[in-house]
């Protein structure tokens, strides 16, 4: 039997609040919240997040790893590679990108649970679009992560049981390569196309499952259209109260990471024994029923989408603009940095991309590692203490002023590094931090990777921090 081991997802601190967006561009906005990547994140950052949360809650090394999003920091180089390296998976564990479409994850999903060997499935997605644009007040950005597999190679959660799919060629939504925006045909049309195409899929995991739609406890509906996605769900004969929430008013949607970030917002309410069917709206309908099993009753994920939604900082509109490329502002008046170097980041991998540092003969931690130190320790989990901090308003940031912080970590180490996802204000001394994978700067197309230190906040901060 095949199915979910594991998941972990991530949405970011910033949202912004639609009403602000009419003032500005002069038209667009509407009601509630649209989640909001910092500067110093992209696709690959974020699915690193997901995926830590995924791979720390279960005994279950995966054997490959498959990164899925339209959103691509690097073409023609692996992304997935970069969250390898993060996560300090073995050389012998395989990394692809499925990159390119929003179909592109849940193919990645399916193929995975094809697998003989345990996988983790990687999806993140920035959306965006004009300034007063549907696409940019409805989108958000996020990822989620799945960790699959079999019954023989660990304790399933939750079990695959059934799928059923309809593919079809038409023109609903597309983006050629470069263009920072997607284009949408009449709206009408492609929800016409999706509701023809619904019920053959939906039917045939039905039967594969030997379910009726009444059986269905938590149905989730996953598209970037929106309007199709709201008549599919009611259309498909489940319960009212079975259809999850699209976290359309908090979030947004978040493409290509929407289907495995709903379905984890789904396991994290369902109880064992419970099924759950996946629709997903692209280029086609690709239904997926899962059954949870005991297992899920004692899993607790690192950090939940429900937590995540109400752990929340505000952005300005304008400075949404400017993060986005789409509002050029004044530069810092400082030298760009140089672009990172090939050869000196081979030769710290470890360090750069898993954060870790050594342990001398007396026990000190020291970061970056010594070469003289025959230990290694995984600094990425730590969790930190500030013990002063400084706000630089001269040093080269995509987003001033720069929050520089010295670091004592639990059980020994301290480093001075900069805080993120934090206002200056809120900083004092004694403050908790744990360690996130962010984007230092790019330079001549090379995005300079390394970790931050974020404040610990709300639920995560009361069952994760020593």
């Amino acid at each position: 039997m095949k199915g979910i081991l594991s998941w972990g997802t991530h949405l970011p601190y910033r949202r912004l609040d639609r009403s602000t967006i009419a003032a500005v561009a002069g038209t667009g906005g509407g009601k509630g919240t649209r989640s909001v990547a910092s500067f110093d994140e992209d696709a690959t950052t974020m699915g690193v997040e997901a995926a830590r949360s995924a791979v720390e809650r279960s005994t279950v090394a995966p054997e490959s790893l498959w990164f899925s999003t339209v959103a691509v920091p690097y073409l023609d180089k692996t992304n997935a590679t970069t969250i390898h390296a993060a996560l300090r998976l073995g050389s012998h564990v395989a990394a692809f990108d499925a990159n390119g479409s929003v179909k592109s994850a849940v193919g990645a999903l399916h193929a995975a649970l094809s697998m003989d060997a345990p996988a983790l499935v990687v999806s993140s997605d920035l959306r965006s679009g004009l300034p007063g644009s549907t696409d940019e007040s409805a989108g958000g950005d996020g990822a989620a992560a799945l960790l699959v597999g079999s019954s023989s190679q660990g304790v399933l959660l939750a079990e695959y049981i059934a799928r059923g799919t309809a593919t079809e060629e038409f023109l609903d939504r597309w983006r050629t390569p470069g263009d920072n925006r997607s284009k949408l045909w009449e709206e009408r049309f492609g929800e016409t196309r999706y509701a023809a195409l619904a019920p053959t899929a939906w039917a045939a995991a039905l039967a594969q499952a030997g379910l009726q739609a009444s059986d269905i406890d938590h149905l989730v509906v996953a598209g970037t259209h929106d309007r199709a996605n709201t008549s599919i769900a009611r259309s498909l004969g489940a319960r009212t109260e079975a259809v999850v929430d699209s976290l359309a008013t908090t979030v947004g949607n978040t493409g290509a990471a929407h289907p495995a970030l709903l379905l984890a917002s789904a396991l994290e309410s369902a109880t064992p024994s419970q099924v759950i069917a996946l629709v997903v709206l692209a280029d086609g309908v690709e239904v997926m029923i899962f059954r949870t099993t005991d297992a899920l009753a004692s899993y607790e994920p690192r950090r939940t989408v429900a937590a995540q939604v109400n752990s929340v900082g505000s952005i300005t509109y304008g400075r949404f603009l400017a993060w986005r490329g789409m509002l050029t502002v004044d530069p810092p008046r400082r030298p760009e940095p140089s672009r990172p170097s090939a050869t000196a980041t081979g030769r710290s991998r470890d360090w750069k991309f898993g954060f870790v540092g050594s342990v001398d003969d007396e026990g000190e931690v020291h970061m970056p590692p010594s070469r003289l130190d025959s230990e290694r320790r995984a600094m990425a989990d730590a969790h930190g203490t500030i013990v002063t901090y400084t706000l630089d308003k001269l040093s080269y940031s995509l987003n001033p002023p720069l929050v520089f912080a010295v670091v004592d970590f639990d059980h020994g180490g301290r480093l001075p590094i900069e805080l993120t996802d934090v206002d200056a204000a809120e900083v004092a001394i004694g403050g908790r931090v744990e360690m996130t994978f962010r984007k230092l700067f790019t330079a001549d197309g090379v995005h300079n990777y390394f970790w931050k230190a974020r404040p610990i906040r709300g639920e995560h901060q009361e069952n994760g921090a020593s």
